[in-house]
């Protein structure tokens, strides 16, 4: 990501104050967006908005005074256009489609890491920056794609989900690419076990992989995200 460019600028909306500090130190530990408030209730979003130059919105969708999804359809009304990251712990389908018409790009489920957050950002900063005219339907499809993540497929045996998607996160957040002690160290692994997450992602085609001279001894492996995927 260009952190040269203008930051996305993110407005956190969460009524428990803990998780909505929580938020914003994860909104700014993420290079290219800066968190620009916090609100507790829909009114004080709105307020916000009002005076606040705002890029996205990562929503609770539970909020004191008003469902998430009924304060994104109340701005679409007033003429906002912000696009919208819910958060909530409910998993009920309908709602998820009913956000859609609505500005939801995403949804993360609570309780979530920091990585799963980034993650997400990361894969909307990349939609965000698409620009100028597709080649064709492929082009479009990767465009819409990059939003989502993956679908899940069978693991290694060794390998599981929850890590997979720390050590995912965190190779997609770093421009310089990492080693496998830097990723286990971000991730709080065994370096062995962070290269065995790595090098899938290298298998399934998301990261790539290159030495590292410059230094005594054998040459680092450095592992780099596949910008895209």
């Amino acid at each position: 990501m260009n952190t040269a460019e203008q930051p996305i600028r993110v407005l956190v909306v969460e009524d428990d104050p803990v998780a909505a500090d929580a938020h914003v130190m994860y909104v700014g530990r993420v290079p290219g967006f800066v968190a620009v408030g916090k609100a507790h209730t829909g009114a004080e979003a709105r307020r916000l908005l009002d005076r606040t130059p705002v890029d996205l919105l990562l929503l609770d969708l539970h909020l004191p005074d008003v469902h998430g999804l009924q304060l994104a359809r109340s701005l679409r009304a007033a003429g906002h256009h912000t696009d919208v990251i819910a958060v909530t712990s409910a998993r009920d389908l309908t709602v998820v489609r009913e956000g859609v018409s609505l500005g939801v790009v995403q949804y993360v489920l609570k309780p979530f890491t920091f990585a799963t957050l980034r993650d997400r950002l990361v894969r909307y900063a990349e939609f965000r920056g698409a620009a100028g005219e597709a080649s064709g339907q492929d082009e479009v499809d990767r465009a819409l794609a990059t939003l989502r993540a993956p679908t899940p497929a069978a693991l290694p045996k060794g390998l599981s989900g929850p890590t997979l998607e720390r050590v995912t996160g965190t190779l997609r957040g770093s421009d310089e690419g990492l080693t496998a002690a830097g990723a286990a160290e971000a991730v709080g692994i065994s370096r062995i076990t962070a290269r065995r997450y790595l090098e899938h992602l290298v298998n399934a085609g998301r990261a790539v992989r290159s030495p590292q001279y410059g230094q005594v001894g054998r040459p680092e492996l450095v592992y780099r995200w596949v910008r895209g995927r």
